[in-house]
């Protein structure tokens, strides 16, 4: 059977990470601005995959010193 991949909407978003933001608005804005976790639309309804939220989430980490030596 194929997995398909988690789809949140931009509610599902904001309370599965709300670390990235947890306004509504501010994804709307990002998506008006071409910024923000890639989305896709269905019809009307915008849809996110949870694999780039966190890759968006994760995308620009701050090395430390203590990381850049465990690589």
């Amino acid at each position: 059977m194929r997995e398909f991949p988690k789809v949140l909407t931009p509610r599902g978003v904001i309370e599965t990470y709300p670390a990235l933001t947890t306004s509504l608005g501010t994804l709307a804005n990002w998506r008006s601005m071409k910024r923000g976790p890639r989305f896709f639309r269905v019809s009307r309804k915008v849809v996110y995959r949870a694999s780039d939220v966190e890759d968006f989430l994760f995308r620009n980490p701050v090395l430390t010193a203590d990381s850049v030596n465990e690589r």
